[in-house]
């Protein structure tokens, strides 16, 4: 599920990805996922269950408490959005290399 809209600052995209790693969004994926965000200069927003957070926040990620199978939506602004959202899909797809 995607939703791309044009603005002056950039892209904005929403997509849902879903945690497939045993163990959920722990300190170490979260950690995974900070080393990607920071290095887009937008903004990057993670949401579960109606709770958002900053997704350059190491902590932000973790109090989602986002387990396996856990569905979170991922809003990103801004030039270059398009290859972060794909950057954040291949992460979550390897499952933060945990297996």
């Amino acid at each position: 599920m995607e939703a791309t809209t044009n603005s002056p600052a950039g892209d904005t995209i929403d997509r849902v990805l879903t945690v497939q790693n045993k163990m959920g969004i722990h300190a170490r994926p979260a950690a995974m996922i900070v080393r990607v965000t920071t290095k887009f200069a937008g903004e990057v927003y993670f949401e579960k269950d109606d709770e958002q957070v900053n997704g350059k926040s190491i902590m932000g990620l973790m109090m989602l408490a986002a387990g396996r199978g856990s569905q979170i939506r991922v809003t990103v602004k801004g030039a270059g959005a398009s290859q972060l959202v794909n950057d954040l899909e291949a992460l979550f797809a390897r499952k933060f290399d945990e297996g």
